[in-house]
């Protein structure tokens, strides 16, 4: 994974209200596509409608969900991020133009993962920067990715499992942040360990503020 785009994404104030903006969410996806292209030699065509079909989809989704952002903030960027990710491959808005030559490739774990999937690692990318320019904003801390975000087998499996249910996208990005994945019904954010587990903390009268959708 290329967390360089990161740095960009720190420096606008506001993101996580920012990337809830239709504008804000096409530029800063075009600008993470360019510093791919940069680092890497891959270049993409984006198409705008679908890429705004992708925005507006997630944006429905992360609102029906919104009243989980008081029980684990943290959690809920991430699951937010998933659900993004998750509409990014669904729906494709990027196309490969032209690929790294090979010798660019060589020696490099993450040159090669772009090479083999290029429109997942371009969506993911995008994803796990932005989960770490907010976490920088609003917590002071970057998360640390595992492993396996680096390993090829693991991007085979990402790309093959994601093929068939693109919800798997959400488990991997979990995976890939070193968090406990739910891959049984990766959607459902009341499932997922970390929530489950600030729900139990805050006890019976949680399920209560949260409509009894517990």
């Amino acid at each position: 994974m290329d967390l360089e785009f990161k740095k960009e994404l720190a420096l606008m104030p506001d993101l996580g209200h920012r990337l809830r903006q239709l504008r804000w969410f096409r530029t800063t996806f075009r600008a993470n596509a360019r510093a791919v292209s940069a680092h890497y030699g891959t270049r993409y065509q984006i198409d705008e409608a679908k890429l705004t079909r992708v925005f507006f989809d997630w944006v429905e989704m992360v609102d029906a969900r919104k009243e989980f952002a008081r029980v684990d903030r943290a959690d809920f960027i991430v699951f937010s991020a998933g659900l993004a990710l998750k509409e990014l491959i669904r729906q494709g808005p990027a196309r490969v133009l032209a690929d790294a030559p090979p010798e660019a490739r060589l020696e490099d774990p993450t040159a090669q993962i772009v090479h083999f999937w290029p429109e997942g690692f371009l969506y993911t990318n995008y994803c796990v920067c932005a989960i770490a320019a907010l976490f920088e904003q609003e917590f002071g801390r970057t998360p640390e990715l595992s492993r396996c975000a680096d390993d090829l087998r693991t991007w085979w499996s990402y790309r093959e499992n994601t093929r068939e249910m693109p919800a798997a996208a959400v488990a991997f990005l979990d995976r890939f942040l070193g968090a406990e994945p739910n891959w049984v019904a990766p959607e459902l954010v009341e499932s997922r360990p970390a929530m489950r587990e600030a729900l139990a903390a805050l006890g019976a009268g949680s399920t209560a503020q949260l409509g009894g959708k517990v």
